[in-house]
C-alpha cells in the first residue's frame, strides 16, 4: 500500500516535470475566469453610472433666450390687451344704452310739453336730469377704461415690434393680428356710441325748440339749465 502511494506520487512528479504547462493550467483557468467575471461586473457598473447628456449650445444662445423672453412678453401684453378691450367694450355698451335712454326721455318730454301742468313737467324733468347724470357717470367710466386700453395697445405694439426685431416672427405675427382684431372690435362699438350721441343731439335740439315755444309750462330754471356750460350734453348751437 505504501509502495503504491510512493509510486503514484513519483508519477505525478514526473508528469509535472515533463509537462509544466499542465501544472498551471488550473490556476490559469481560474485566473482567466475571474478576470472575465470581473470585466463583466465592471461593465455593468459603468452602465449603471448616469452619463450627463451634452446640452445643445444653440438652445442656450443669447438669441434663443431673447426669443423665448420676447414670446413671454407678447403673451402677457396680449392678455392685458384682451382684458382691457373687454372692459372698454362693456363700458361703451353701457354708455350707449344710457344715451339712448336719455334720448327716449327727451323725446317723451318734448312731446308732452303743453299737455301737462308745471308740476308734471317738473317731475318729468327731474327724471331727465337723473338720466343725464347717469350718462355722465358712464361716460367718465368708459373714458377711464379707454385710457387703460390705449396703454395696453401701445405695450402690445411695442412687444410685437420687439418680437420682430429679435427674429420671433410667429410671436410678432400673432401679436399684430390680435391688435388688429381688438381695434376693429372697439371701433365697431365706438361707432354705435357715436350714433347714439348724434341721436341725443337731435333730441335735445327738438326739446329746446319746443321748450322755447312753451315757456309758460316749464319748471323754473329748466331753460337756464339747458344753456349752462356745465352739462356735457348741451347743444352747441
Amino acid at each position: 500500500m505504501a509502495a503504491g502511494s510512493r509510486w503514484l506520487r513519483s508519477c505525478c512528479s514526473l508528469l509535472r516535470q515533463s509537462f509544466p504547462a499542465l501544472a498551471g493550467a488550473r490556476s490559469r483557468w481560474l485566473s482567466g475566469r475571474w478576470q472575465r467575471m470581473a470585466g463583466v461586473g465592471f461593465g455593468v457598473a459603468l452602465c449603471a453610472v448616469p452619463v450627463a447628456e451634452k446640452q445643445n449650445p444653440i438652445s442656450l444662445s443669447n438669441d434663443a433666450l431673447i426669443k423665448r423672453a420676447v414670446s413671454l412678453v407678447t403673451d402677457s401684453t396680449s392678455t392685458l390687451l384682451s382684458q382691457t378691450t373687454y372692459a372698454l367694450i362693456e363700458a361703451l355698451t353701457e354708455y350707449t344704452k344710457a344715451v339712448y335712454t336719455l334720448v327716449s326721455l327727451y323725446k317723451q318730454y318734448a312731446n308732452l310739453l303743453g299737455k301737462m301742468n308745471s308740476e308734471e313737467v317738473d317731475a318729468i324733468w327731474q327724471v331727465v336730469i337723473g338720466a343725464r347724470v347717469d350718462v355722465t357717470t358712464k361716460q367718465q367710466e368708459y373714458l377711464r377704461l379707454e385710457s387703460s386700453w390705449m396703454t395696453a395697445l401701445r405695450l402690445s405694439e411695442m412687444a410685437a415690434e420687439a418680437a420682430y426685431q429679435s427674429g420671433a416672427d410667429q410671436a410678432s405675427v400673432t401679436a399684430r393680428s390680435h391688435i388688429q382684431l381688438v381695434k376693429s372690435q372697439v371701433q365697431e362699438v365706438r361707432q354705435l356710441s357715436q350714433k347714439a350721441e348724434t341721436k341725443l343731439a337731435e333730441a335735445q335740439t327738438e326739446e329746446l325748440i319746443k321748450a322755447q315755444g312753451d315757456d309758460s309750462s316749464l319748471p323754473q330754471g329748466v331753460l337756464g339749465n339747458t344753456e349752462t356750460a356745465e352739462d356735457p350734453y348741451l347743444r352747441e348751437d
